[in-house]
């Protein structure tokens, strides 16, 4: 049965048109310096804050994890966000096995 809210519970609840949506990346890294990582992490921040995203995750000089969002409130990542991010990985040679999960709700997707 379909819950009748009201928009202002809609928004705090970040439902129906209030969704906001990310996806996950992951991927092997191939680096052996860490001043090689240091370069490879900055061109994806850059290339992501470009995007006006945003990533949390973690990573070491073999694996990569991350969530990628949009850096506004109630804003949303865009599959052609989620594109460009699988094409920046998959150009980087130091990056394999890339796997980029489809959007997903960020607040209910558990």
């Amino acid at each position: 049965m379909a819950k009748n809210r009201s928009r202002r519970l809609r928004k705090k609840l970040y439902s129906d048109e209030f969704s906001v949506y990310g996806f996950s990346v992951s991927c092997d890294l191939n680096i052996d310096k860490a001043s090689e990582y240091d370069v490879v992490i900055d061109e994806l921040l850059d290339f992501v804050e470009s995007r006006n995203l945003m990533i949390g995750g973690g990573a070491s000089h073999s694996k990569f994890d991350c969530f990628v969002v949009a850096k506004g409130r109630y804003d949303s990542v865009t599959e052609d966000d989620r594109t460009a991010i699988e094409t920046w990985f998959t150009n980087k040679p130091e990056c394999t096995n890339v796997e980029i999960s489809a959007l997903v709700d960020v607040n209910f997707a558990i």
